[in-house]
C-alpha cells in the first residue's frame, strides 16, 4: 500500500453557523465581540432544538409515500450530526437490487446506519437509480462517488455525466443523495493537477446547484498537503476526509491510533475554513494484503487491533463531537471484507468480526 504521512497542527477554536451547510466564522475567538458571543450562543439553542424535529435520515423518520414536493426541511442539518453515521460500501460487484436492500436494510435495523458511503465504481446501466431505490426504502441517505480508479484514463468523466444525469432524472435521487464525492485520493494518486481538481469542483456544484446536492473531494491529508491543494479545500462544500493510520510510520495498534488520528483532524480543522468534517475512508485492517502494507513493523493488522481502533473512536466521541459544526461524523470502512480484504466489519462468510454497536451521538 502506498505510503501515508501525518502532519501533526494545532487547532484554533472555530466557530460554526447553523444551516444544512456549515459556514465559517472567525478563526481567533479572542476577537469575536461579546454581542456575537452572545448570538451563538442563541444559535447554539436554537440548533439544540432543530436537531430534535424529525428529519432524514434521522432514526426517527419515517419515509413519506410520495417523493416531496420541495427539498426544504427534508435534510438534517450537519451541525446535527456526529459520532457514527454509516458505512463505506465498495460497488464493484453491481450488487442486484434486492442485495443492495438488503445490505442497506442491515446497516439501518442492525447498526441505526444514517448514510452509506460508496466505494468503487459499477458502470452497469441503470445501478445508481437501484442504489437510490434502496436508499429510499432503507431511510439511508447516499454519499455518492465519481470514481476515477488506479489505472488512468477517462472513463470517470463518463462516470461524472451518467451520475450527473441521474441526480437530475430521477425524482428521489436529491432526497437521498446527501452529497457527491470527487475520488477516492484523486489528489495523493496524482489523477489531476489541484487546479484541475478545482475547477471540476466548481463545475460540479454549478451543475448540481438546481436539485440542492453539494460536492466533495474524498482525500487524505497527506494528498492535500502533498500537491498543495488548498484550493480544492476551499471550494469543497464539506469534507471528506480520509483516516487510515494503520499506513503511518508511527502506528502500532487499532487502541493506540488516537495520536495519529488527531494529527490529521487537527490540520483539517486548522484549514478547513470551519466546514463539516466526516471520516468516510476510516478504518484499520485486521490483516495484510498486497494492496496493504504497514510502513513500520510496529503495525499491528489484527482482529483485536481493528477492534480497538473502533472502541477508540468510541471513546472519543465526546472529543470529535467538539470539532466544527456540530461534530465529527464517521463511516466505518468498510462493510465486509468480500469488499475489501481485512477492513470489513463482517468478514468472507458473513459473520460479525467482532461486537459493533458505536453510538450515533454522545
Amino acid at each position: 500500500m502506498l505510503f501515508r504521512s501525518f502532519t501533526l497542527l494545532i487547532c484554533s477554536s472555530l466557530f460554526c453557523a447553523y444551516s444544512v451547510f456549515c459556514a465559517p466564522h472567525p478563526v481567533n475567538d479572542a476577537v469575536v465581540p461579546a454581542v456575537l458571543s452572545s448570538v451563538l450562543e442563541v444559535g447554539a439553542l436554537a440548533v439544540a432544538n432543530n436537531c430534535q424535529r424529525s428529519c432524514f435520515p434521522a432514526l426517527n423518520f419515517t419515509m413519506p409515500t410520495e417523493v416531496p414536493s420541495s427539498l426544504d426541511e427534508w435534510w438534517c442539518p450537519m451541525d446535527c450530526e456526529h459520532a457514527f453515521l454509516g458505512f463505506s460500501y465498495e460497488v464493484t460487484d453491481c450488487q442486484s437490487l434486492s442485495q443492495l436492500n438488503a445490505d442497506f436494510a442491515n446497516m439501518r435495523k442492525t447498526f441505526n446506519a444514517r448514510y452509506v458511503r460508496l466505494y468503487g465504481a459499477c458502470d452497469q446501466s441503470g445501478f445508481y437509480d437501484n442504489v437510490i431505490e434502496a436508499a429510499w426504502q432503507n431511510t439511508l441517505g447516499v454519499h455518492a462517488l465519481i470514481w476515477f480508479g488506479f489505472t488512468g484514463g477517462n472513463a470517470w468523466e463518463t462516470r461524472r455525466d451518467t451520475l450527473f444525469d441521474i441526480l437530475h432524472t430521477n425524482a428521489k435521487a436529491p432526497f437521498v443523495t446527501r452529497g457527491v464525492q470527487f475520488g477516492s485520493e484523486p489528489l495523493y494518486d496524482d489523477v489531476l493537477s489541484h487546479q484541475a481538481l478545482t475547477e471540476q469542483v466548481v463545475l460540479a456544484k454549478t451543475n448540481l446547484s438546481d436539485v440542492r446536492i453539494p460536492v466533495t473531494v474524498s482525500e487524505l491529508a497527506y494528498g492535500y498537503q502533498e500537491r498543495g491543494a488548498l484550493d480544492v479545500l476551499n471550494q469543497i462544500d464539506f469534507i471528506n476526509a480520509h483516516m487510515l493510520p494503520f499506513f503511518s510510520s508511527n502506528a502500532t495498534t487499532g487502541s493506540a491510533a488516537w495520536p495519529l488520528v488527531q494529527q490529521d483532524m487537527d490540520w483539517f480543522i486548522q484549514n478547513g475554513n470551519a466546514k463539516k468534517i466526516y471520516f468516510d475512508e476510516n478504518g484499520w485492517p485486521s490483516l495484510t494484503s498486497p494492496g496493504v502494507q504497514p510502513n513500520t513493523p510496529n503495525a499491528v493488522a489484527s482482529v483485536s487491533s481493528e477492534e480497538g481502533y473502533f472502541q477508540m473512536l468510541e471513546s472519543q466521541c465526546e472529543a470529535l463531537k467538539k470539532g466544527p459544526c456540530g461534530g465529527i461524523g464517521w463511516f466505518a470502512h468498510i462493510y465486509s471484507d468480500k469488499q475489501e480484504v481485512g477492513y470489513g466489519i463482517y468478514n468472507t462468510k458473513g459473520q460479525l468480526k467482532f461486537p459493533f454497536q458505536p453510538r450515533t451521538s454522545c
